[in-house]
This record gives structure tokens, sequence and C-alpha cells, in this order.
């Protein structure tokens, strides 16, 4: 186990010292550039602030009205409606969205929610893979420095179980 760790931690920050180039949104979702060498060392972030800003015109104009002006998440977004889906969760770090890793959540924005779970609606057809990795990235930036380093070992474990 702590030799798997180990790896992944080494070929995480092997990837982040060997790239040059900066994330490319034509794949499903852009690598992950945070590299955490401990529970409490500081961690990079993968997203750009470029990417951030973008993103928080892209959330208020498509996701606010469902996650909330500042991702807070709909009232009572733990209990099922009565049509037995979920309503929209926080997306502040509040919520379960950091136990999701990145391809996860774009794969949800872009396709809508799975198996009925919830009324997320698929933004493919309306949002490029770019404007909902802006998205994501506005959204990952408002969380706290303590979720996003869980989000990022979490995230780097998924990539790792993918090969």
């Amino acid at each position: 186990m702590n030799y798997r760790i180990i790896t992944v931690g080494l070929l995480s920050l092997l990837l982040v010292a060997c790239s040059n180039e900066p994330n490319s949104a034509t794949n499903a979702a852009p690598a992950n550039r945070a590299v955490a060498s401990s529970p409490t060392a500081p961690v990079k972030s993968w997203y750009r602030f470029d990417q951030v800003s973008a993103g928080a015109r892209i959330y208020q104009d498509n996701c606010a009205a469902c996650h909330g002006k500042k991702g807070e998440g709909a009232e009572n977004w733990r209990k099922a409606g009565p049509d037995g889906k979920y309503p929209a969760p926080p997306l502040n770090g509040s919520g379960h969205a950091w136990h999701h890793p990145l391809n996860i959540l774009f794969h949800t924005i872009k396709n809508g929610s799975p198996g009925g779970q919830g009324n997320m609606p698929a933004w493919g057809e309306k949002l490029s893979d770019e404007e909902i990795i802006a998205a994501i990235a506005w959204f990952q930036s408002k969380w706290p420095r303590e979720i996003y380093q869980n989000w990022v070992q979490r995230d780097a474990a998924a990539r790792s179980n993918r090969g």
C-alpha cells in the first residue's frame, strides 16, 4: 500500500516536472497538475487563473440557477424529492463533489446525472469541453485548501487505477 502511494506521488511529480504543455481541453479532462508530497504540503492547482476567470461567467450563466450563485447548492440537497431525484448539491466544497475525480465531474456536466439520480441536464451540446473545464476550475477554486488537498489525493488514486 505504501509502495503504491509513493509510486503515485513520484509519477505525478515526474509528470508535472516533465510537462511543458498547458492543459488541453481537447481531451475528456485535463491532466491534474496538483502534487501532494505530504498531507500538509501546499498543493498546486491544476487550473489556471484564466480558466477560473472564464469559469466564473460560465458558472453564473449556466449553473448558478440550480447550484447557487456561490456554489452553495439547493436547500435540502441531501434529500430526494418527490420524483426520487436529488436536488443540485453544493459545489463550493461543502457537498460531495470533491469525492469525484476530475474525469467524473467533467463527464457528469457533459452528459448529465447518471442513472436518473438527479436532474442535472447534459451540457455537452451547449458548453464546449473548454467551458466545462473552466466551470470546474471556478468551483474548485472556491474549495477550502484541506478539501482541495483531499480531492487531489483521490483524483491521483483514481487516475492510477484507470491505468
